[in-house]
């Protein structure tokens, strides 16, 4: 496969919607010992939210449905991670820009370009323990994938692997921002929410790509 298009981009987002919902419980369980104890609610009613909102159909230009995606995610959840997500994909939208699909450095540059914006918008930094923890190392690996002549799908594995083990990482840490920083070394031992859910999208991401190849 030489390019994800529209139609594959908008089963990433539909699959992420699914995961987080199914994961929801999760999701909120890990929120409850170290937060608001609200990550999972908040974002299967976001994910929720887009579904409706695509359900009348798949906009033609990768910008117009990234775009989408974020206005309505911070349009539509609450706390840190309705901005937080909303913004990754309204600048993954903006760096794609009005084509039709996307070749594998253009998938890597508009997930970097994602990132950037979490790390405008949130400022952290590794090790802080949030979902920058999974998002970087996911966005560093594809872009090492790619450089080594993997294919989009492969890169996409290498980043959802590397997601994986971001997260799992976050374990030990003490928190640095947000919520979860008030807590101080109480909130070592306990993965972190934004990490987790991160995974579930690279994860996605990666299933939504290689069913397509």
């Amino acid at each position: 496969m030489a390019a994800v298009d529209t139609v594959v981009l908008a089963d990433w987002v539909s699959r992420f919607g699914a995961a987080v919902t199914e994961k929801r419980d999760w999701l909120t369980e890990l929120d409850s010992a170290i937060g608001d104890a609200d990550h999972g609610a908040n974002m299967a009613r976001g994910m929720s939210a887009v579904g409706e909102k695509l359900s009348a159909g798949t906009p033609g230009t990768v910008d117009e449905l990234l775009k989408t995606v974020g206005m309505t995610l911070v349009s539509s959840v609450g706390g840190a991670s309705g901005p937080l997500y909303g913004t990754f994909f309204l600048r993954m939208g903006m760096a794609a820009g009005p084509v039709a699909d996307l070749d594998g450095p253009a998938l890597a540059g508009a997930l970097r370009a994602g990132l950037d914006g979490i790390v405008a918008r949130g400022k952290a930094e590794a090790g802080d323990k949030t979902m920058f923890d999974a998002m970087a190392p996911a966005v560093d690996a594809m872009d090492a994938a790619l450089a080594a002549g993997a294919s989009v799908p492969d890169a996409a594995k290498a980043a959802a692997d590397a997601a994986t083990a971001g997260r799992d990482a976050t374990l030990p840490l003490v928190a640095r921002k947000g919520r979860a920083s008030y807590l101080g070394e109480r909130s070592a031992g306990h993965l972190d929410p934004g990490a987790a859910s991160t995974a579930i999208l690279f994860d996605t991401l990666a299933a939504a790509v290689a069913d397509d190849a």
